[in-house]
């Protein structure tokens, strides 16, 4: 396919979704399966253009003064991949699958200055979060809003429970060429994207994955599970395990000794969890689901670490799900809320004393944040905070100048809130308690 008839797919899936309520990699899908002629480099680039879309809609539809799947995939071809609209012309002519040319109101659009646009805009987040962007980032509120709308890179953890990390990074960077060391965790192996019309790395196809030497995860995410401090030989409890990202991490830094108890309320979430842990070579976990009473009883105070990753909106993960940002609204925020809070409440009585309670969310609202922890704290007479950048770099995983990034990101109870702006990874918020009477 000619890219100007990739722009009119995306258009047509664009309007897809405008007209039906279908997650956007539904309707990419289902497009594919309608147009067998698309190869995958049509359908990549094509999705790739729907995502970057919906990640900068209200910029888009502001800047062009239309919210149509037009000006919404020909604006982001504009103001996002950085073409000409003599450029953007040039790719329609002579192709019969390419949409008509830009009109001179799209051409305006193309170049308009919206700097003086309204936060919740030029952030490109729902108008209803605005307060909450500027509580949790002030001055670079707009700056974050944009990070969070910008394409995540592709980032690997090198399982060294069963390889040497410079083995791993050899064999990776062998497959995919624009693989480099992470600057923030000495096991990370990050795969920049810094082409925004190509695709993805493919890392889950390359050997060192299959051999369970690497897994996918986010910098942000392994991060939380180097906060949680574990050495060899603890017993830790990964509270909300879900799909076992971090059970797998928390498995590794254990070096298959110790044990971690994988649980999860619904054993639906934990289904992906089993051929991961056969993939890491994974002995020291034990999987447990269904009623938590039941299946953790003999669990209480008896924990060294408690991680917890609760449920959150998801709004430090919006640049991999850029529809649920608008999907998001005040009910579903309020809901998680009083989750957070009973995760709280109830995991706490795992840890013995002496030991570590780790709140973890993928959100970067300060209500899921530093508002929850504020609350337990104050009405927890056994627990008390510590400085989450002490415990990482007593891992020995910072790599030089690791410590000066994350400085930038400590806050109250001495958190951390990771961000796309701050550390180039995905919002997380992790702090961590420890049990003192």
């Amino acid at each position: 396919m000619r890219d100007g008839a990739r722009i009119a797919a995306a258009i047509e899936i664009l309007d897809t979704l405008t007209r039906q309520n279908q997650p956007v990699k539904d309707a990419v899908r289902d497009w594919g399966k309608a147009h067998r002629f698309a190869g995958s480099g049509d359908r990549a680039w094509i999705g790739g253009l729907v995502l970057d879309a919906l990640r900068h809609q209200s910029s888009t539809a502001f800047a062009m003064e239309d919210d149509s799947a037009r000006a919404l995939a020909l604006g982001t071809v504009g103001r996002v991949w950085g073409l000409e609209a003599d450029a953007i012309d040039a790719l329609f002519e002579g192709d019969d699958h390419a949409p008509e040319k830009l009109t001179e109101a799209e051409r305006a659009g193309l170049a308009r200055d919206i700097s003086d646009a309204p936060l919740h805009i030029r952030a490109d987040v729902p108008e209803w979060l605005e307060a909450s962007l500027l509580r949790a980032f002030g001055e670079a509120a707009a700056d974050e809003g944009r990070a969070l709308s910008s394409r995540a890179p592709v980032d690997l953890r090198v399982n060294e429970a069963k390889v040497d990390f410079d083995k791993a990074f050899k064999e990776v960077s062998s497959k995919l060429k624009a693989a480099e060391k992470s600057r923030l965790v000495s096991s990370g192996i990050r795969i920049p994207q810094r082409d925004p019309r190509g695709k993805a790395a493919a890392a889950e196809a390359i050997p060192a994955y299959g051999k369970g030497w690497v897994e996918v995860q986010d910098i942000g995410s392994q991060l939380a599970a180097l906060a949680s401090g574990v050495v060899p030989g603890q017993q830790v409890l990964d509270y909300c395990a879900g799909a076992g990202g971090k059970t797998l991490a928390l498995s590794a830094l254990l070096v298959n000794t110790g044990q971690v108890h994988a649980w999860d309320i619904d054993w639906r979430r934990l289904r992906a969890i089993w051929p991961r842990l056969k993939r890491a070579d994974a002995r020291n976990v034990q999987v447990k689901d269904g009623n938590e009473d039941k299946a953790l009883s003999d669990l209480v105070e008896k924990m060294d670490v408690v991680f917890c990753d609760a449920p959150c909106t998801g709004t430090g993960t919006w640049r991999r799900r850029p529809d649920a940002k608008w999907r998001l609204k005040p009910t579903a925020l309020a809901k998680r809320i009083e989750e957070q809070n009973t995760v709280l409440d109830r995991a706490q009585h795992y840890v013995k004393p002496g030991g570590r309670l780790v709140y973890v969310t993928c959100s970067v609202l300060p209500e899921e944040n530093e508002d929850r922890v504020g609350d337990f704290l104050a009405k927890s007479a056994v627990f008390k905070s510590v400085p989450v950048l002490d415990v990482i770099e007593a891992t020995g995983q910072l790599p030089e100048g690791g410590r000066e990034i994350l400085e930038t990101c400590v806050g109250l109870h001495g958190a951390l809130q990771l961000s796309p702006g701050r550390t180039d990874t995905d919002g997380f918020y992790i702090c961590v308690m420890e049990r003192v009477g």
